[in-house]
């Protein structure tokens, strides 16, 4: 449940900056993989072992909960990138 909870509130807090709202499109197109409608939970989202890797090295444990504020920051650090 932990996970979904983060998952919306990582969707609203982009939904609320409609200046992220490209490249967060963008790293969604990037990181979503080939085929997702084939495999469950049929959504256009990164691998559940992909985001487990990112949490272990943004973190350095697993099962932290990836936070919108880091998200967030991680987007604008790819926007300003560009």
């Amino acid at each position: 449940m932990s996970g979904t909870r983060s998952g919306a509130s990582i969707f609203i807090a982009v939904l609320c900056r409609p200046s992220l709202w490209i490249t967060a499109l963008t790293q969604v197109s990037r990181l979503t993989p080939r085929r997702w409608w084939a495999r469950a939970p049929f959504l256009p989202v990164p691998t559940r072992e992909y985001i487990r890797f990112r949490v272990l090295t943004q973190y350095g444990e697993r099962g932290h909960e990836l936070l919108a504020a880091d998200v967030l920051s991680y987007l604008r650090w790819l926007k300003d990138l560009r």
